[in-house]
């Protein structure tokens, strides 16, 4: 039957919508919810329709280099956007586009994309890729990577791109630190990418993050002889570490992808292909842009090693968000050196597209030679039984469906599996701040009867004997939990409105909410609608979810429980007022300040306000870079606000008067 035009465009809508919100959890929060197989099929559908039919979506990935970032770190636009890679797993096709030039091939490093830039031979900032156009500061961070040079010969403004990771040794022992197996880290990856957006530096200095560069976008009054080659021995004359590469001609480059092939099961530093560069750089540039895929470069994805087993079980598992995950269990088998016998069938959805079945031959492989995944069914029984009651509570489930995809949901409460997450908010740094209390953790103990609220932590010293029986516990941390929890009863009110969840409520509003009722938290807890609303920040759908959570009898019981153990610290700050009735907004990376919640602090403490986007209220647009042409920039100028540095608020707060 003929597609029509109609019909072509709904499909197109169907894979757009699954690839969106696979790359969102993937770029966002580092989960894969799709097998990199399937993303790869439905994308390379998508691009045939595109072709055949003529028909481009608006929010088709195909068009799309990246995805709204979303964390409390600072954000910066890209000097030069960042495109993504076309890429290809044939070997003939790698040859084809190198056609009879000379080409660099390197690893395709594993990790996350950082952005340096070096002033007056120091570095002056560190940026992830972010979305392409807009990524995190990570400064502070990247000052701890073990190998970044902390001065260089060229004192000129120069623009550099590569990967940060962690090796798979160093990542090793960090693992075996860890006491307790649930908390340890899943791969090398997803520990780099939390490692390098930490709030606190110091925490980045212990992962060994290693940073190697890939591609040189400017440096000012250098002549790199128009040869990549080049660029790449002039950066480690400068003291960085490169992504190891070949030079390549069109008689080497399938013999140089074989000899990569056979290093990669030995190499220590997680990759995921191949990246061919043009040793001509001029050629390379001469050959332009797509909308997503810059034409001088292609990257080599592994093809993976694919075996054949029997599926024996489908184990569902609970997830801290009410979602219920279907996990495949086979017959072991041996894959890209390791053992493995259970692989994510991610939700109901692709359970089905797979038509599993107990005993069905199936054949698995690993994406990009680390994640196991489910590639084919041979048998396709479907008779896999979706279950009615969540494993973990008992409680009857829910089948939802978002966008075409179909997943299997807990919708009590009280499900222990949503405890875990709300108690590990509680007791996370921005909040009480209670060391060893990891997920699992809290999982255990709450498994044991010995903790169910927030209250029950405090008096976790009462089941001693219980807790130190735990795996992972001893004497000595049941010991240092106990201090851990005794030194978090002195808190403030906004770490306790933060880690009580309320919903839309983070970091930055408990604070706003705190001062604004001037840590009286009778007052925080009793607040109405049209107070909340006139808080510069909270709008009308954030005031309604306030109201709501603290009208919820049980809510209330389980605050006046905590209340019992806490010494909240409800003292106002002494606040000046010389900046009294002035909105500032911060952009760019900052010098003085680790991030802008501390310089948001002092704003807030001379009595001005911090709000996060430029508008006609904003008084002040803080920006290091005063003439750049960020987004931030040009709508201040349109709208005639002034754009001043860091120093110069901070000669203000200094003089404790605003003068211009």
């Amino acid at each position: 039957m003929t597609m029509t035009k109609e019909d072509a465009k709904k499909r197109m809508q169907e894979i757009a919508d699954r690839l969106n919100e696979a790359s969102r959890a993937y770029y966002q929060t580092a989960v894969e919810i799709i097998p990199n197989i399937e993303y790869d099929a439905l994308y390379d559908e998508l691009l045939d329709l595109e072709k055949e039919f003529g028909i481009l979506i608006d929010d088709s990935p195909s068009q799309s280099v990246g995805y709204e970032i979303i964390s409390d770190l600072p954000k910066e636009e890209h000097e030069v956007r960042m495109l993504s890679l076309d890429k290809t797993k044939s070997k003939d096709e790698l040859a084809a586009f190198l056609g009879d030039h000379e080409g660099l091939l390197a690893w395709k490093l594993d990790g996350i994309t950082i952005v340096l830039t070096y002033d007056n031979g120091k570095l002056s900032k560190a940026v992830t890729r972010g979305n392409g156009d807009v990524g995190e500061v990570v400064t502070a961070n990247a000052r701890y990577f073990d190998n970044l040079p902390e001065e260089i010969e060229y004192k000129g403004h120069l623009i550099l791109r590569g990967e940060a990771v962690i090796t798979y040794s160093d990542f090793e022992k960090i693992n075996a630190s860890i006491p307790d197996a649930d908390s340890k880290y899943k791969n090398a990856r997803n520990l780099c990418s939390g490692s390098i957006r930490q709030l606190d530096p110091t925490v980045t200095k212990g992962r060994h993050v290693r940073f190697y560069a890939f591609s040189l976008i400017g440096a000012e009054d250098v002549d790199f002889r128009n040869s990549f080659k080049y660029q790449m021995e002039w950066l480690v004359d400068q003291g960085f570490q490169v992504a190891d590469y070949k030079m390549v001609t069109p008689e080497n480059i399938k013999e140089t992808v074989d000899w990569y092939a056979r290093e990669i099961m030995t190499y220590d530093i997680p990759s995921d292909g191949l990246v061919l560069g043009f040793e001509d750089v001029a050629y390379g540039e001469s050959l332009g842009v797509t909308a997503k895929f810059p034409r001088n470069a292609l990257a080599f994805k592994w093809a993976d090693e694919t075996k054949e087993t029997t599926l024996r079980e489908i184990e569902w598992s609970a997830s801290r968000t009410g979602l219920i995950n279907p996990i495949a269990v086979f017959d072991p088998l041996e894959l890209e050196g390791t053992t493995v016998s259970r692989a994510s069938v991610h939700n109901i959805s692709t359970m089905q597209e797979l038509k599993l079945g107990i005993g069905d031959r199936i054949t698995v492989y690993k994406s990009n030679m680390i994640i196991p995944q489910i590639k084919d069914n041979l048998t396709q029984s479907d008779n896999i039984y979706i279950p009615e009651e969540c494993p973990v509570c008992g409680s009857i489930t829910l089948i939802r469906e978002d966008k075409g995809v179909v997943t299997l949901f807990c919708p009590n409460p009280d499900c222990l599996a949503k405890h875990v997450k709300r108690l590990a908010l509680f007791v996370s740094r921005d909040a009480l701040d209670i060391d060893g209390l990891s997920e699992a953790t809290i999982e255990k103990l709450i498994g044991r009867g010995v903790i169910t609220d927030y209250g029950d932590l405090f008096r976790l010293k009462e089941y001693k004997a219980m807790v130190v029986d735990m795996e992972g516990f001893g004497e000595k941390s049941f010991d240092n939990l106990v201090a851990s929890i005794e030194a978090a009863k002195r808190t403030t009110p906004e770490r306790l409105l933060y880690g009580l969840g309320v919903p839309g409520i983070g970091t930055a509003n408990a604070r706003l909410i705190a001062r604004a009722c001037q840590n009286n938290w009778a007052k925080i807890q009793s607040l109405t609608k049209e107070e909340l609303v006139a808080i510069d920040g909270i709008g009308d759908v954030m005031a309604d979810d306030y109201v709501r959570f603290f009208r919820i009898t049980k809510n209330r019981e389980t605050i006046e429980d905590l209340l019992g153990f806490l010494d909240l610290d409800q003292t106002e700050t002494a606040r000046d007022d010389y900046f009294n009735g002035l909105t500032f907004v911060i952009t760019g990376s900052l010098n003085n300040y680790t991030n802008r919640e501390q310089l948001a602090a002092e704003i807030e403490q001379a009595g001005g306000s911090v709000a996060g986007s430029v508008s006609g209220n904003t008084s002040y647009l803080i920006n290091n870079d005063v003439s750049s042409g960020s987004a931030k920039n040009r709508k201040a100028a349109e709208l005639g606000i002034p754009v001043i540095d860091e120093e110069t608020v901070m000669k203000w707060m200094k003089d404790k008067a605003v003068t211009e």
